[in-house]
C-alpha cells in the first residue's frame, strides 16, 4: 500500500447555526481560524497534498492549500466528491477529515494512517465510545467483527442507537476505493443528502474491506463545532492543551483556567503569568518577565524581567525592554519602552520611545493624533533617564532630551533639551472666602 497522504478537508458550509455572517469554518478560535487547526493537524502528519472544500465565494479564504468549491451544499458524500478533479491522478491514501474538527491532533490521525496501512482496507474508520449520549453514527459490524456500514442517528432503528461504538468522522480511503463509492451515493435518507458514511458500505459492497481504529483518546477530540455553545467548549479544551504545553516547558501559570494564551504566543521558560491574563497573536514574552494579573497583550515584545500589570492592556507594535514596567491602568500601542524604564500607572502611551532609565510620572498622555484630514500619527520621543511629572500631556511630535524634567500638569508642546526642566503651567490662585460669598449670593 501506498504510504503517500491527501487530506480532504469538509469547509463548504456555511454554520447557519452559528447565527453569523462570519463562514463557521473562519470564525477565530485561540489564534486561529476553526478551520486552520484541522489545516494545521492534516500537516503535522506530513500530508503530501491538503484540499479544502469550501463553499462558493469563499475559495480566496486559503493559503498554502489546494482549494475545492462545493457549488451546492447537497452533502458530505457530494463535498468529498468536489475535491476529485483537485486530486486527479493522485494515488494513496485520501484522509477525509471535517473542517470543523479543532481539536483533532497530529497523533490521533497518525494512529488512523497506521491503522489503515496495518489493515490494509479499502477504508479505515475512526471510532470511539463516550459515556456521553452523543448524536453522532453508529459502526454496524458483521459477524467476523469487520465494519459493514455507518448508520446515522436520524436513521438508525432502536437497536441500532443502541449500539456504543460511534463514528469520528474521520475516515482514510484508499483513493481508487473512494472515488468509485462516491459514484454510487444517493439521497434517500432522512436528510436527502449524500452521505459520505454511506460510502463505506459501497466499498464493502464492491468486494473492499472496511476496517475501524477504535481510539482511547479524550471524546471530546471528535467534537465538532456547530455553533456558538460549542466553539466555546472547543476553546476551553484547546486552552488547556496550550496551557499544559507551556507548563511542562517551564512557564508559571498561576490559573490556567482563567489564562488565555493564543496558539502563536511564545514564552520562555521561567517566564510567569498570573490570573485572569490574554495573551494574544504574535506575542513573546522572555525569561523572568512577569504577566498579570488581569493584563491583555496583543502582538507585544515583553523583554527579559519585564513587568505588565496589573489591569494593563498592552497594544500592538510594544516592546517592553529588559526590566522595564508597564503598570497598573496602563495602556501601551505602537511604544518602545528602553531598559529598566517604567510606565508604572494611569497612563496612555502610544506611537512613542522611552529611553532606558526613564520614569513616566501618573497621567501621562501622548497626544499623536493630529486631527488633519491625511495626515498621518506623530511620534513622541522621550530619552534616557527623563522623569516626567504627574498629569503630562505630550503633543506629538515632540522630543524630551536625555536627563530632562517636566513639571506637573503641563502639556508639553516644544522640543525638550537635554538636562532641562520644562513646563510650568500657570501657577495655583487661591480666591479666599469665595464659596461663601458666592452662597450668599454676591
Amino acid at each position: 500500500m501506498s504510504d503517500r497522504i491527501a487530506v480532504v478537508i469538509m469547509a463548504g458550509g456555511l454554520g447557519t447555526r452559528m447565527r453569523s455572517k462570519v463562514p463557521k469554518h473562519q470564525h477565530p478560535l485561540l489564534g486561529k481560524r476553526l478551520v486552520d487547526w484541522v489545516i494545521d493537524a492534516g500537516r503535522g502528519i506530513g500530508a503530501e497534498r491538503i484540499v479544502v472544500v469550501a463553499s462558493p465565494g469563499h475559495s480566496e479564504a486559503y493559503e498554502g492549500v489546494d482549494v475545492a468549491v462545493q457549488e451546492k451544499p447537497l452533502g458530505t458524500g457530494d463535498a468529498v466528491a468536489s475535491a476529485r478533479p483537485v486530486l486527479e491522478g493522485f494515488e494513496g491514501g485520501v484522509l477525509v477529515l471535517p473542517g470543523d474538527a479543532a481539536l483533532a491532533t497530529p497523533d490521533v490521525l497518525g494512529e488512523l494512517v497506521d491503522a489503515h496501512r496495518a489493515e490494509e482496507a479499502g477504508v479505515t474508520l475512526l471510532s470511539f465510545t463516550s459515556p456521553l449520549p452523543l448524536p453522532y453514527g453508529r459502526i454496524v459490524r458483521g459477524a467476523n467483527g469487520d465494519v459493514q456500514r455507518i448508520v446515522e442517528q436520524k436513521d438508525a432503528s432502536e437497536d441500532e442507537r443502541a449500539i456504543e461504538e460511534l463514528n469520528a468522522s474521520f475516515y482514510i480511503f484508499d483513493s481508487s476505493a473512494l472515488w468509485q463509492a462516491l459514484e454510487q451515493l444517493n439521497s434517500g435518507n432522512a436528510q436527502g443528502e449524500l452521505y459520505l458514511t454511506d460510502a463505506v458500505e459501497h466499498v464493502v459492497r464492491a468486494g473492499g474491506r472496511a476496517a475501524a481504529h477504535r481510539s482511547t483518546a479524550d471524546p471530546r477530540t471528535f467534537l465538532g463545532v456547530n455553533n456558538r455553545v460549542e466553539l466555546a467548549e472547543a476553546a476551553a479544551v484547546l486552552r488547556d492543551r496550550i496551557n499544559e504545553r507551556h507548563m511542562l516547558a517551564g512557564v508559571s501559570i498561576v490559573d490556567p483556567q482563567s489564562t488565555w494564551i493564543e496558539e502563536p504566543v511564545e514564552l520562555e521558560a521561567d517566564s510567569t503569568v498570573l490570573p485572569f491574563t490574554v495573551l494574544r497573536g504574535a506575542t513573546t514574552v522572555a525569561a523572568d518577565a512577569e504577566i498579570g494579573p488581569h493584563a491583555v497583550v496583543v502582538d507585544a515584545e515583553i523583554g527579559p524581567g519585564a513587568v505588565v500589570g496589573p489591569f494593563c492592556y498592552v497594544r500592538p507594535g510594544t516592546i517592553l525592554a529588559a526590566g522595564a514596567k508597564a503598570g497598573t491602568f496602563v495602556e501601551l500601542k505602537n511604544t518602545h519602552v528602553g531598559e529598566r524604564s517604567k510606565v508604572p500607572h494611569l497612563s496612555y502611551i502610544g506611537d512613542a520611545e522611552i529611553g532606558e532609565g526613564s520614569n513616566i510620572g501618573a497621567g501621562a498622555i501622548t497626544a499623536n493624533f493630529p486631527h488633519e484630514p491625511g495626515q498621518p500619527k506623530q511620534r513622541t520621543k522621550i530619552g534616557k533617564n527623563v522623569r516626567t511629572a504627574v498629569h503630562n500631556a505630550f503633543v506629538a511630535p515632540v522630543e524630551i532630551g536625555d536627563e530632562s524634567w517636566t513639571a506637573a500638569g503641563s502639556v508639553i508642546t516644544d522640543d525638550v533639551p537635554p538636562g532641562s526642566l520644562a513646563g510650568f503651567p500657570p501657577r495655583q490662585v487661591t480666591k479666599e472666602g469665595y464659596v461663601a460669598k458666592r452662597d450668599d449670593g454676591d
